[in-house]
């Protein structure tokens, strides 16, 4: 039956993770006769992170892999927190990723008839009790994992009294936080999760979808594993530290079950990002505090943000199938592998162009004044049919200032007085005099060149050490450049004996003005295009971008340097 389930695809050469051997050998046993079903359950109370891209590979990929469906359900519990923008964004993120549920959108409250019916039936069979304690005092009583809880002194409430007081709870008669509905269980279990927990707490805040047709929401631990009962999920994956919530997921949805189906929890370890922070509350202060400018800030580690910035998400799929899926929690996953995975898909697809971060003008005398011609420039040398682009060369040009030392080392290959250097793409020049201000700074560069080195003339095989990027100082376009690093200083910022936000970068972003773009470069900045500056690194116009102000966003660098600065450190 696997056979018949199983995409026959490419995907086929990469052996399986320990989840999709389950789901094989579930499919070859025939259980839930033969059916495959996951779903991605995000809270819409903030947007999706690098840490959900990879359970949105998971769930999605299984379903893709064995033929099977993936429903997207928001588990929209608590509307305190959530908001109708955060499931936009979801929706946005994991179409950008690859991945499509069709119809199967769903969302918890959905289910909230069945699961206030169920909780009733609970209260009705004895299983259920309203406390009225605080959730201090809950917690206290509820002892510690060596230590047994005490009951509530609520707990043996009549089955009469215990339905009374969940509808009146309910139809708004008590305020938030007044009772709570727990499950009557066992409070001397050795599971924490089983010793008496809430299903149901008052809230008074209006649901984006339902309004105020309900008065109390239930936990997550009591509306997950119903709702995918409801749906007919076969298979529940969900990160390690949900592990301890298994048994009260199975307890839950038995009684349901008539034991034909159930759908199946299985946990995997959760990504741990080095230089950046993941939890959703430290993310939501930074937006808050202002400390970065949204959710799709390019420093954030939001999948919104990683596009923002540039990174594709055959990229960030690319990475996530490397680290891969164990059931052992991993250290930190150092941010240079995503990275790596970014830039070898980026070196791929990205068209090459020329911009000058930092200009210095150079003025080719023997070069004719007015006279312009165009050189041909290949647009990507990893891909044969991307094609070339013209790009003007005139008589004055820019090159990096930084690819100018009037008293170089040795070694150093790049432009210095009376050195030649090939322009890419066009002549040989060499340097003849410096030009400076009153303050001893280089304006200015006089240099010739040699009217035979340009491609497909005599003297276009002559070699020299050094090749520069330039740009034509009259056709080239003005741009802005955000250099984007990591958000943090510290490779683990939540470890640390300190505030979060003391450890923010102070060097995470640097705004460039006045850089030069060649014409190619401001003709063809559309959104989400991808551009390697050559010698620089990989850019792409930023939303704020305008035909009229150019912004681009360094996506990443054309190498590490990051990691191997750190080593030095």
């Amino acid at each position: 039956m696997a056979e018949n389930h199983e995409a026959e695809s490419s995907k086929e050469a990469r052996s399986l993770n320990f989840v999709e051997q389950i789901v094989k050998d579930d499919l070859a046993q025939g259980k839930n006769s033969g059916r495959i079903q996951t779903r991605f359950p995000p809270e819409p109370n903030g947007y999706l992170h690098i840490g959900h891209a990879k359970a949105i590979c998971m769930d999605f990929g299984i379903a893709e892999r064995f033929g099977g469906k993936c429903f997207l359900r928001f588990d929209d519990t608590n509307p305190v927190k959530e908001d109708v923008e955060y499931v936009d964004s979801i929706r946005e993120d994991i179409h950008w990723l690859g991945f499509d549920w069709g119809e199967n959108e769903r969302y918890a409250s959905d289910y909230f008839p069945q699961l206030y019916e169920l909780a009733e039936r609970l209260i009705k069979e004895g299983k259920a009790y309203v406390d009225d304690q605080t959730s201090e005092e809950i917690a206290a009583q509820k002892g510690t994992p060596t230590t047994p809880g005490t009951d509530s002194p609520y707990r043996n409430r009549s089955v009469e009294e215990n339905l009374d007081l969940f509808r009146r709870m309910n139809a708004g008669e008590f305020e938030e936080g007044a009772r709570v509905l727990r499950a009557k269980i066992d409070m001397a279990s050795d599971n924490m999760h089983f010793r008496d927990p809430v299903m149901y707490r008052i809230i008074k805040t209006p649901h984006h979808r339902t309004g105020t047709q309900w008065g109390v929401y239930p936990m997550y631990d009591f509306a997950h594993g119903q709702s995918d009962f409801f749906e007919g999920v076969t298979h529940s994956i969900c990160t390690l530290e949900f592990v301890p919530h298994r048994p009260l997921y199975d307890y839950f949805v038995d009684f349901l079950s008539d034991g034909s189906y159930r759908p199946r929890q299985i946990e995997f370890n959760r990504l741990n990002l080095t230089y950046t922070v993941m939890s959703k509350r430290k993310l939501l202060q930074l937006v808050q505090e202002g400390l970065v400018s949204g959710w799709d800030d390019p420093r954030m580690p939001t999948i919104s943000a990683m596009r923002r910035r540039g990174y594709t998400s055959q990229g960030v799929r690319n990475f996530i199938d490397r680290i891969g899926y164990t059931k052992i929690e991993e250290a930190m996953i150092s941010m240079s592998l995503l990275e790596h995975a970014v830039r070898e898909d980026l070196n791929a697809t990205a068209t090459r162009a020329m911009a000058v971060l930092n200009p210095l003008k150079v003025v080719i005398t023997n070069y004719p004044e007015g006279k312009s011609e165009t050189v041909e420039m290949e647009n990507n040398p990893e891909d044969a049919a991307a094609g070339t682009h013209k790009m003007p060369f005139t008589r004055e040009i820019f090159i990096e200032r930084d690819d100018f030392m009037e008293n170089p080392p040795k070694k150093f290959f790049r432009l210095a007085p009376g050195s030649e250097v090939r322009l890419k793409g066009a002549y040989i020049i060499k340097c003849e005099e410096m030009i400076k201000d009153a303050d001893g700074n280089i304006t200015e560069l006089r240099c010739t060149y040699d009217p035979d080195t340009r491609s497909g003339l005599p003297g276009a095989s002559r070699k020299v050490k050094g090749t520069l990027h330039w740009v034509s100082a009259s056709e080239a376009v003005d741009a802005t450049v955000r250099l984007y690093d990591r958000l943090f200083s510290v490779e683990n910022p939540s470890a640390e004996d300190c505030d979060f936000r003391d450890l923010i970068n102070p060097d995470s972003l640097r705004v460039l003005e006045g850089v030069k773009v060649e014409p190619f470069i401001a003709e063809n900045a559309k959104p989400g295009t991808k551009f390697q500056f050559q010698r620089i690194g990989y850019f792409t116009p930023d939303y704020d971008s305008t035909p009229e102000k150019l912004i681009f966003n360094r996506t990443i660098a054309l190498k590490d340097s990051w990691e191997k600065a750190q080593k030095k450190n």
